[in-house]
């Protein structure tokens, strides 16, 4: 599942970040709530570093912003004359957690509070679908603990929840309670079996070393998929999944599906223009990727296109993008918004190396997953910190996870610490599982393997 940035109760100036960020890179390209089965669970969420299959990495945008937005208007009608609607308060906050998400505007959370706030007022002791919802807006901003006991609390008063079902095999993830999510992800197939539960059983199939696993599980969902949305977020899980085991042809074909059936869905037009490049398809690769960046310009899509550039051997265009993230950095510290693993990954390749040991340092106080071990790992050894980051690259492995950029991150820092035989060795299996991870990374991890007398 990217993450967005933490968000402080300084939300207004985190949608200026976000506007700033947004003309910033127009510019330089320029230069160039529902709770059944398989519709959305407002479960809000995030986008991974690392590009799995999280079900909220899948999916920016379940709704149309017009559409989801006149769902909002039409709840704001009923609630004016039905202000004791425990359930439409609830309703609404679960619209407006889903509104900052796919808009990226951080301004509706202090709203979902108050809608939650006022439902649980109105209807404090039976109102799972309050308490979920607000399970969700705590995940939203990533307090991940906070989530799991909103989560736990709506399963006590309903323990077939779905959206609290699925919120909380999200938080027990972004805890680093891998052992925990799988239960609960099983439990909750077997409560509720659907969609929003499907792909976070795939996932967490993943992250235990079993990417046979995850397929099998969202072909189960795939054959449940009907709606057009379901069928583009089922068929862009399949996509990652594919794209994360090197399988180009398959991650290109699922992508396809998935913008057949909802033209120009984001996550799998990202997709597709990742795949693109990574086989050498520049001129495509970087057509999609320059149409998801000017709709969606954070830090981890900015430097995909980034990285596309210096593939075609534009180092001027590639400056430009990584400039933009520079930029969005500053400026989301300057207001207060706490940057992310995106960000500091970023950062670490393509920017300022101790901001990005900072950015990481906060993310893994707030939550310890395979993800955050990985990117603190990376900006340790990007400040010349082998040692220590050592520990936290094996720390990303102990799951079973299989992810090349955590394999090429390993065997960089192995490498520099003068353990070559470790170091070839996961080097080559980075460029095994996924030969074009990352046009610059997985250069380096060649140019690497030459100078320690390897080859792939």
């Amino acid at each position: 599942m990217a993450l967005r940035p933490s968000l402080p109760p300084t939300a207004r100036t985190a949608a200026v970040v976000f506007a700033l960020a947004a003309g910033l890179t127009a510019a330089s390209i320029v230069i160039d709530a529902s709770d059944g089965p398989g519709g959305s669970d407002g479960s809000g969420g995030g986008q991974d570093a690392a590009r799995a299959l999280h079900p909220a990495a899948a999916r920016y945008e379940q709704l149309s912003g017009d559409g989801l937005a006149r769902q909002i208007d039409a709840m704001q009608t009923h609630l004016r004359g039905e202000p004791k609607d425990a359930e439409s308060w609830a309703g609404l906050g679960s619209a407006y957690v889903e509104q900052a998400r796919t808009s990226g505007d951080p301004t509706r959370y202090p709203q979902a509070d108050k809608a939650f706030a006022r439902s649980l007022s109105l209807e404090p002791r039976d109102n799972d679908v309050a308490l979920a919802g607000r399970a969700s807006l705590a995940a939203a901003r990533h307090d991940f603990r906070g989530a799991l006991r909103d989560a736990d609390k709506a399963l006590r008063v309903n323990s077939y929840s779905q959206g609290a079902l699925a919120v909380r095999v999200d938080a027990l993830v972004e805890l680093g309670r891998y052992k925990d999510a799988y239960t609960a992800a099983k439990k909750a197939d077997s409560l509720r079996p659907g969609i929003p539960v499907f792909t976070r059983l795939a996932y967490v199939h993943e992250l235990r070393g079993d990417p046979a696993g995850a397929r099998r599980v969202l072909l189960r969902a795939q054959d449940s998929a009907t709606s057009p949305s379901d069928i583009a977020y089922v068929s862009t899980a399949l996509g990652q999944l594919a794209w994360n085991q090197g399988e180009y042809d398959t991650a290109r074909r699922a992508y396809g599906t998935a913008l057949r059936a909802v033209p120009g869905y984001l996550p799998a037009l990202e997709g597709q223009g990742r795949t693109s490049v990574a086989d050498g398809r520049q001129k495509a690769g970087i057509r999609d990727l320059e149409a998801v960046v000017r709709r969606y310009p954070l830090p981890a899509e900015l430097a995909a296109l980034g990285e596309a550039y210096e593939a075609r051997g534009d180092r001027s265009k590639a400056r430009g993008q990584y400039s933009v993230v520079d930029t969005w950095i500053a400026l989301a510290r300057a207001n207060g918004v706490a940057t992310d693993l995106d960000s500091a990954l970023v950062a670490a390749d393509h920017g300022d190396v101790k901001e990005a040991l900072k950015a990481a340092r906060a993310e893994w106080d707030r939550r310890r997953t395979v993800h955050t071990a990985d990117a603190l790992a990376w900006a340790l050894h990007r400040n010349g910190k082998d040692e220590e980051a050592l520990k936290y690259a094996e720390r990303a492995a102990e799951p079973g996870y299989r992810n090349a950029a955590f394999l090429y991150h390993r065997g960089a820092i192995e490498k520099s610490l003068g353990e070559d035989g470790s170091a070839r060795r996961h080097l080559k299996a980075a460029l095994d599982l996924n030969p074009g991870f990352s046009p610059t990374g997985a250069r380096a991890a060649k140019a690497a393997l030459k100078e320690l007398g390897a080859t792939r």
